[in-house]
């Protein structure tokens, strides 16, 4: 795989510009001055308003920034720093942040009975934006595509290749989209409800980057029919993790996390039991350490934070943390987000979303 997406507090500095570091308060300047690396996230205020938010590796918050409504994921760009919030489905909107400058956020908008599910990525250039969308009255999802060198206009969309289009990324050098359908029908006209339980169809998709032509499927089997395949993270050597949440019967448990290759079979991770059961069939959130080939994972329902070998797929540590939110590489391990507030070693009075992220460099 390619260069490394994470950077160190200097690297961070030297792409926000002195526009940014003029823009904060000096308790920011501060917790920024002390950290090893900056993460953003989405949050609930106590008011009940939403936001995103970047902070340092102990939590402490750097900067922020109003949203219209509740994001889910986010994605940044190593080419241009710019950092893109999702609405949370059946949300339609989509906020940019660029740190390099002290202009006001742009919002833009999916397309026309479209709604996003909470992820996307951008091309290695940071010239095109893809976004997980829903055609909700065709009962697919689609891959929607931006011009994020013009204000971040619809150029169009590419099949996703199946239903709950939920979680997407792209390959190191901007050939393949990698994508996760979860195999879950929804309509905006019934809010988030899952409307197909019963013949749920989850799958892992390969396509090409710039037509959108299927280029491998990975169908689950019947005896996983209800295991939805939710999200992504890529490690070295064109390893790609998924991460489940099970639909079916709560004494269930099924294998929820694995990995698979183009061209490979897909392999889930034989947990130990004590890990499954913690697991509480959901695993909210996934990562890898590139530097460390550790995979990291969370389950917000179980309260459970735990890191994998990326080789053999073993547990390296497993960590009881209540409403264990997000999850990113951090400077020692892996940062973790609760919702109840909790990032490092700092209570904030927030709830952060369910997916932060490490920013990426220029």
């Amino acid at each position: 795989m390619g260069r490394s997406l994470l950077i160190d507090r200097r690297s961070f500095v030297k792409a926000a510009g002195a526009a940014f570091l003029a823009g904060l308060s000096s308790e920011a300047a501060f917790a920024l001055d002390r950290a090893d690396a900056v993460f953003a996230s989405g949050f609930r205020a106590p008011g009940g308003t939403y936001g995103l938010a970047l902070l340092s590796e102990e939590g402490e918050i750097i900067a922020q920034v109003d949203l219209p409504g509740r994001m889910h994921g986010l994605t940044s760009c190593t080419a241009t720093g710019k950092v893109v919030a999702f609405a949370r489905r059946p949300g339609t909107f989509a906020v940019v942040v660029d740190p390099g400058t002290r202009s006001e956020p742009t919002v833009f908008a999916c397309g026309e009975d479209r709604h996003f599910f909470g992820h996307g990525g951008f091309s290695p250039d940071g010239r095109v934006l893809y976004a997980c969308e829903n055609d909700f009255e065709n009962k697919v999802g689609v891959i929607g595509i931006y011009d994020a060198a013009n204000g971040f206009s619809r150029l169009g969309e590419v099949p996703a290749h199946g239903v709950g289009t939920h979680d997407m990324t792209v390959s190191d050098d901007g050939r393949l989209l990698i994508i996760a359908n979860g195999g879950i029908e929804t309509h905006p006209d019934f809010g988030r409800t899952k409307l197909n339980l019963d013949h749920m169809v989850p799958s892992l998709v390969i396509s090409d980057a710039r037509t959108g032509v299927l280029i491998e499927k990975h169908v689950l089997p019947a005896n996983l029919r209800q295991l939805s395949t939710r999200h992504l993270a890529l490690a070295e050597r064109g390893r790609i993790w998924f991460a489940c949440q099970y639909e079916g019967p709560r004494n269930g448990l099924p294998p929820l996390v694995g990995y698979f290759g183009q061209g490979e079979d897909l392999r889930f991770i034989d947990l130990p039991e004590e890990t499954t059961d913690g697991l509480a069939n959901y695993v909210g959130a996934i990562a890898v350490d590139r530097r460390s080939g550790l995979v990291g994972i969370t389950s917000p329902k179980g309260g459970l934070a735990v890191t994998l070998n990326g080789t053999s797929g073993a547990v390296v540590k497993q960590t009881r943390i209540a409403n264990a939110a997000g999850i990113a590489p951090g400077v020692n391990g892996f940062a973790v987000s609760s919702y109840d507030g909790h990032f490092g070693r700092t209570q904030s009075a927030v709830a952060w979303d369910q997916h932060i992220g490490r920013l990426g460099t220029l």
